[in-house]
């Protein structure tokens, strides 16, 4: 088969095909949207401007939030417009850069989740060390580990993905591009690219996971022989929550990608797609503020502030 896309465009799924529950999707996906968005860009700013939380855990704690904030808006605004004016036209372009942008923050959410409970093992189990192997340097070089890796991965799927041929239908079963609904779609044969995406996503998924799973066993064993009940408590509130957003992130992903194509194209798999293109993003802002005692008083100082000036002016 020659190397070469006979389409110009593409048409995403929709949501329903009733009217009126297209237009309550849209606004539904819009504030959960909203909602995240701004959580995101607060915990941004507070942790930036509130400098006893200039610390490696609210470090990443910021670069999360950014990637979220970023992550959501691949595809949650686009599908939320297209649901309300009833349009499911996508570019050839535009599909392969929401696929690569959607790819690339999906790693790099993954990989600073992983960061973020080494940063949580070093500072429970190995505390007297903490200062050294968590210093700035090393956070800096750990983030920009992140995004490089992430350019390098989305790149190469994106590459391989887009030289195949896309002649037997244009219809993306899914309210956004991605790379297996894309597979199923392709003229051309995708045994290769099926084989790297399952290899790659297992050798990094699979890694992570289990890195981040056996940290967390040690924090616990740790944890379980504090003497005071209180500090236990603290530490369980914010590791639980943790383990939580990644298990729903990797379950969610791994069964849209690695299910059946017989089973694709339901309106299953776009719920389970909002569970790992959505959900996580809009959680992670409720899990690390709302349960974090020096969050929720870096906001109300905030607030305390903002209303003084207010009331000068």
């Amino acid at each position: 088969m020659s190397n070469f896309t006979s389409v110009t465009e593409f048409l995403l799924m929709e949501f329903s095909d009733i009217r009126e529950l297209q237009i309550f999707y849209s606004f539904l996906l819009f504030l959960i949207y909203s909602a995240g968005l701004m959580g995101n860009l607060l915990i941004v700013m507070i942790t930036t401007f509130d400098r006893r939380l200039h610390t490696p855990m609210y470090f990443f704690l910021r670069n999360l939030s950014m990637v979220d904030a970023c992550y959501l808006s691949i595809t949650a605004p686009q599908a939320s417009v297209n649901s309300l004016v009833n349009n499911r036209v996508i570019s050839v372009t535009g599909c392969a850069a929401q696929v690569f942008l959607v790819i690339f923050m999906g790693y790099v959410e993954f990989a600073l989740l992983t960061v973020m409970a080494r940063d949580r093992y070093v500072a429970i189990c190995l505390p007297l060390h903490y200062p050294v192997i968590m210093s700035p340097r090393v956070c800096m070089q750990m983030t920009l580990t992140c995004l490089l890796t992430g350019l390098v991965y989305a790149g190469f799927h994106t590459g391989y993905t887009f030289r195949l041929s896309f002649c037997h239908s244009n219809v993306v079963n899914q309210f956004f591009c991605d790379i297996p609904s894309l597979l199923r779609i392709s003229c051309s044969d995708t045994f290769s690219n099926k084989l790297s995406l399952i290899v790659s996503d297992l050798v990094v998924g699979a890694s992570s996971y289990a890195f981040i799973i056996a940290s967390y066993v040690r924090i616990f064993s740790t944890v379980l022989k504090f003497p005071v009940k209180e500090d236990q408590k603290k530490a369980f509130s914010t590791c639980i929550p943790h383990i939580t957003v990644v298990s729903l992130f990797i379950i969610s992903g791994s069964y849209v990608y690695f299910q059946p194509p017989s089973d694709s194209g339901s309106f299953k798999d776009i719920i389970l797609s909002v569970f790992y293109t959505v959900i996580p993003p809009f959680l992670n802002p409720i899990i690390y503020s709302l349960r974090n005692k020096q969050i929720k008083g870096a906001i109300r100082l905030l607030m305390t502030r903002t209303i003084s000036l207010r009331n000068k002016a």
